[in-house]
């Protein structure tokens, strides 16, 4: 139909035909229509695209920050860390410098230094290089006893003792368990650790006693102490004389010594171990001791205390905790180390077999090393 009747107020029919513009305006109608259904199809997102440019920063940037790609971050949640931190105009940039660069799908977690108004495809590049992490790497050697280890925090981190101090000071903070009693000697656990620029004394040792924990549930520390009939902090204290005693091959075995001397009366139930004297005494009196040395009157002395000492002596590895959580089986209840150098140890079930054991490791002290 091309024409539409009306009456005139006069009552006279007169005819109206749609001029072109009416055409127009519908037309128009039905193309934004038509766009919106599209927008509509494409998400919310494409609605962003159409509404607002992916804003960036042109030049090189300014001053200095440092930003941490925590684990789980998508790179949605890096842009938005970024632009709060005022080192990309706008998320948008960040995403789509990402995409064009297969390499950002592994950006790894740490602190990097980046800069204020940079352009995103820099920050990138800057992500992307796992040598631009920013670390302070801290490695902590097997066997080493909480003051040398607070000493070595010390000494590759910019905080003081007694930093360290007040963080020990307050041992639920730091995740002991309970059975540690509020010392953390032994619970430490040796690694290397990178260390980023806002760890704190409280959460460098908080990651030392986390991996800890780590290692006790790979070793089955508290089954494998109800399984041998002793607490899970008594299994920790053997781990470390086995730490101090023993390497590699031989701690089983060294183990297998410890727990017959506990468990049988043939010793009078005393380890006699030089290296609870060293701690007893607070310093390193080298692989062997005097009578007067031995003859010290504290609880860590094994020579004339029996049983366990009270705590850990020094921080045990995995190796030593597996070692004291499954022992060797044997008769033995002495050995004695042949050759400091290649750590060769000799096991024996009496005293008389001891003693030739002993004459040879006395004959190595003489001819071949002055560690004895």
């Amino acid at each position: 139909m091309t024409e539409q009747q009306t009456h005139s107020a006069g009552g006279r029919r007169r005819k109206h035909r749609w001029i072109p513009g009416s055409i127009a305006v519908i037309l128009s109608l039905l193309i934004l229509v038509g766009g919106f259904a599209v927008v509509l199809t494409k998400g919310v997102g494409f609605v962003t695209d159409m509404l607002a440019s992916a804003d960036d920063y042109s030049g090189p940037g300014t001053g200095e920050v440092i930003f941490e790609v925590q684990d789980g971050d998508t790179i949605a949640a890096m842009g938005r860390g970024l632009k709060a931190a005022g080192v990309v105009k706008s998320v948008d940039a960040f995403t789509k410098a990402a995409e064009a660069e297969p390499d950002a799908r592994g950006i790894q977690v740490g602190f990097y230094k980046v800069r204020k108004e940079m352009k995103a495809a820099d920050v990138i590049t800057i992500l992307i290089d796992p040598a631009n992490l920013i670390r302070n790497t801290i490695t902590i050697p097997e066997g080493l006893r909480l003051t040398q280890i607070i000493e070595l925090l010390v000494k590759h981190s910019e905080f003081k003792k007694a930093a360290f101090e007040k963080a020990l000071a307050e041992p639920k903070e730091l995740g002991l368990p309970k059975y540690a009693r509020g010392n953390a000697e032994g619970y430490l656990f040796p690694a290397t650790y990178d260390f980023g620029p806002k760890a704190s004394p409280k959460s460098m040792l908080t990651a030392m006693v986390t991996r800890w924990k780590q290692a006790a549930e790979d070793t089955d520390l508290v089954a494998r102490a109800n399984s041998l009939g002793y607490k899970p902090g008594e299994l920790m204290t053997i781990a470390s004389l086995i730490q101090a005693e023993a390497r590699g091959k031989y701690m089983p075995m060294v183990s297998r010594v410890i727990y017959n001397r506990l468990e049988y009366d043939e010793t009078n139930n005393l380890l006699q171990l030089d290296a609870t004297v060293n701690y007893a005494h607070g310093k390193d009196l080298g692989a062997t001791t005097t009578e007067d040395e031995r003859a010290l009157d504290s609880p860590y002395n094994t020579y004339v205390t029996p049983g366990l000492p009270p705590t850990p002596i020094e921080a045990p590895g995995e190796e030593a905790m597996l070692a004291a959580a499954n022992p060797a089986d044997g008769p033995w209840f002495y050995y004695v180390t042949v050759n400091l150098a290649t750590g060769e140890t000799k096991f024996a079930e009496t005293l008389a077999e001891h003693n030739v054991n002993r004459e040879e490791f006395l004959d190595y002290c003489r001819t071949q090393s002055d560690r004895c």
